[in-house]
Parts: C-alpha cells; structure tokens; sequence
C-alpha cells in the first residue's frame, strides 16, 4: 500500500509531505495505481520548481518507493500562494486516487 502523509503549520498550510510504499495493484510495470500517484507527485514537485520558483528540499530514499518534500520558509505573499495551490492540487488528485483505490493508498494528515 502507498501510505501519504500531509503534514500542516499551525495556519493549516502544507509544509511537506512524504509517500511510502507500493500499491501493488498490479505487476511492476502494469501498476496503475502507483504510476498516478507517481505522476501526480512527480508532476507537482516539478510544477514547484517551475511555477512555484521554489527549491523544496526532496529525499527519495536509496531503494524506490519513497518520496519526502519539505517547503523551504517563504517570505513572498504570492510565493506561498502559488505553492500551497500546487500543494493542494496535489492532496486533491491523490484525494481522487484513494477514493476509487483505497485498498492500494491510504492519505493521512497531521
């Protein structure tokens, strides 16, 4: 199982996050939920490079399977706006995800 984690300041802004595991959906390859969730979170830690003009810091672990990001403090208003827009279309896309595959991801907040 894919478990997410969604981690929130004290203003309920997303700070970071981080996805373990396999769905095991399916074979290596044929995964079909573990290749949208790897594209939605892939997708949006480019799009906060790119649209967020942000370096978050990323660990992807050594054997696959694992992603943390954490939000680098943000003093420009717009900055965090963009970013937590990112970060939200994010928590609603893999929302969807679990919501037709719960078996195979599980999201959690804290």
């Amino acid at each position: 199982m894919i478990r997410v984690v969604f981690n929130r300041d004290e203003a309920g802004m997303i700070q970071s996050f981080s996805m373990s595991g396999h769905a095991e959906f399916d074979v290596k390859g044929k995964d079909l939920v573990c290749a949208g969730a790897s594209a939605v979170a892939f997708g949006a830690v480019n799009s906060l490079f790119v649209n967020g003009k942000i370096e978050p810091i990323i660990d992807q672990g050594t054997d696959g399977g694992y992603l943390a990001v954490e939000i680098p403090q943000i003093e420009d208003e717009m900055t965090k706006i963009r970013v937590q827009v990112i970060l939200d279309t994010l928590r609603t896309s893999l929302e969807t995800i679990e919501n037709d595959y719960s078996q195979y991801i599980k999201i959690s907040y804290n």
